[in-house]
């Protein structure tokens, strides 16, 4: 198994639904310090790592993935939720997940359809699956909502869905590789540069609320020029992207990246024989978006390994992860 998928797995097992950062940041901070690499973070939670001190590029990924989070406890004592990013529920029902307490606690539980009994309800397969048609199981016994909240459950505890790691013939299938995938391909990366930072003008930073829209908005180094986003590359009808190649794109839903950057990624692309292809997304914005929004005056670029399935049973490949992290080094190189 590649270093990379490696990484990956690892990471993925640790839960970080937006807003739940107590697990993964601490994770990243000693995986990073024990390369010898200086972190910080910013007031938001941001984890910000590099040995120069005056970066001009930055390189950024999310560590924040879909989840929910407990909304009421219903009176038979299981849990109605409300979504954390766009989670694609009729793709997560019968999904096993872990219920996070305020003070620590977890419990399991499975996203399930209301009445979800087949030989109870002739409507289970035609039901919409909506917040307002389905439910958390908990796994528990548990028959009203005293019972729930004796057991220290209260609505606003978050709620982080399995995974469901495979890796097979190249492949790797799991949820939330949006964008897990890319923080793999950028710690591999680091891994690899660890002696060589101190004379690399860059610096990496790991979001925590891109899947809410407004992770990476705040809180970048002040001598930042550019800043390279790494998330997925969208696979599906309409697209160019391959799970197998790194996609750079050209455009989202927010607008054009920069002209010069992306031109640039296009040609280091050609020249080092990197599979990659040039795209449009047409439903997508990036924690690049929520930069320029936010006013900040650097140029932007967005690139990263082809994801089949977005924001459900996603998939991609070890050919599409090395291709991004080549395409980043290639950019580094260049500085």
């Amino acid at each position: 198994m590649e270093s990379v998928v490696k990484i990956l797995k690892e990471i993925l097992e640790i839960p970080s639904p937006t807003g739940y950062m107590k697990e993964i940041m601490p994770y990243l901070e000693d995986y990073l310090e024990g390369l010898g690499v200086n972190t910080y973070y910013t007031k938001k939670g941001a984890l910000i790592a590099g040995n120069h001190p005056e970066p001009k590029l930055v390189v950024i990924a999310h560590v924040d993935t879909l989840g929910a989070m407990v909304k009421e406890i219903l009176p038979d004592g299981h849990l109605a939720f409300s979504r954390i990013g766009g989670l694609v529920l009729p793709t997560f029902e019968g999904e096993y997940c872990t219920i996070i307490t305020r003070k620590g606690k977890k419990f399991r539980g499975t996203l399930l359809l209301r009445n979800p009994s087949a030989h109870v309800n002739r409507e289970v397969g035609k039901k919409e699956r909506k917040e307002e048609t389905m439910y958390i199981r908990l796994d528990a016994e548990v028959e009203k909502k005293e019972d729930t909240e004796k057991l220290g459950i209260r609505p606003g505890d978050f709620i982080a869905f399995d995974p469901k790691f495979e890796y097979v013939n190249g492949f790797v299938k799991a949820h939330f590789l949006d964008d897990k995938a890319s923080v793999a391909v950028i710690l591999d990366l680091i891994t690899d540069l660890k002696d060589e930072l101190h004379d690399i003008p860059v610096a990496f930073f790991f979001s925590p609320y891109e899947e809410v829209g407004h992770g990476g908005s705040a809180g970048y180094p002040r001598t930042a020029e550019e800043l390279l986003v790494v998330d997925m590359g969208v696979v599906g009808e309409g697209v160019y992207g391959k799970e197998t190649a790194v996609s750079i794109a050209a455009k989202d839903s927010t607008g054009p990246y920069d002209y010069d950057m992306t031109t640039k990624l296009i040609e280091l692309a050609e020249e080092r024989k990197i599979p990659y292809v040039v795209d449009v997304f047409p439903y997508y914005g990036s924690d690049g978006s929520a930069a320029l929004r936010a006013g900040w005056d650097f140029r932007v670029a967005l690139i990263g390994p082809g994801v089949h399935a977005s924001h459900g049973m996603e998939r991609t490949h070890v050919k599409g992860l090395l291709a991004t992290k080549e395409l980043i080094k290639a950019y580094l190189e260049v500085l």
